[in-house]
Parts: structure tokens; sequence; C-alpha cells
């Protein structure tokens, strides 16, 4: 089982596991390019939901060095919205995943299950 949890508003996709994912990755790496690269996407599409998520925000989520060698790094409120929304994904989760193996006649793995089975 896996959920596709997001945030939205009228002008748009606000926030996403993508996203998060996203951020965790430019912390870990201090760079779009290479976080880009890990998760299998085009550095233009990265800067892109970044770029939207700050416009709908009214916020910076990263800031950049004085040059693009400089690499970048969270901001102190891309961190907080990285860790809250990952931290409340896993808690959704879990609860959905707990909901259903409690209610539907099926037998169900958690994500993360099924990805230990598989390695």
């Amino acid at each position: 089982m896996r959920l596709h949890l997001w945030i939205e508003t009228d002008t748009g996709l606000l926030f996403g596991l993508g996203r998060a994912l996203l951020l965790q990755k430019i912390d870990q790496l201090g760079s779009i390019k290479r976080a880009a690269d890990e998760l299998g996407m085009s550095y233009r599409a990265a800067w892109g939901k970044i770029r939207k998520s700050e416009e709908i925000l009214g916020e910076k989520l990263i800031l950049q060095g004085c040059s693009k060698r400089d690499g970048c790094e969270l901001t102190e409120a891309g961190r907080l919205l990285m860790e809250k929304f990952l931290l409340w994904y896993d808690t959704v989760e879990k609860e959905a995943l707990e909901k259903a193996r409690e209610m539907l006649p099926l037998r169900i793995k958690g994500y993360s299950e099924k990805k230990k089975t598989v390695d």
C-alpha cells in the first residue's frame, strides 16, 4: 500500500511527497542538480517545482550560493516544511495501513515492508 498525499491551493500544487523528497536530497547533497539526478528528474523540472511552491507560499525554500558552484541549502522554512510534511505523511500512511488491515479482506503490506522483501 502506498498513499498519494499532497497539499494544493486554488493556484496549484503546493507540496507533496516528491517535493519533500527533493528538498531532502538537496539538503543531503547541497545541489539541486545532483538531487534532481538522484531522483530521476531534470534540473529544470526540479527548479520549477521549487519555484512554484515558493511562489504559492510567498517564502523561499532554498538559498542558492553566490555562484552555481557554491550549491544551495534549505531555508528554515524549507527545512520545517520538509520535516513536518514527511512526519505527517508517515503518520497518515501508518494509520491508513492499520485501518486497511483491519477493514479490508486483503493481505496488505506497507510500502516499506514490500521494499524490504524485494531487496
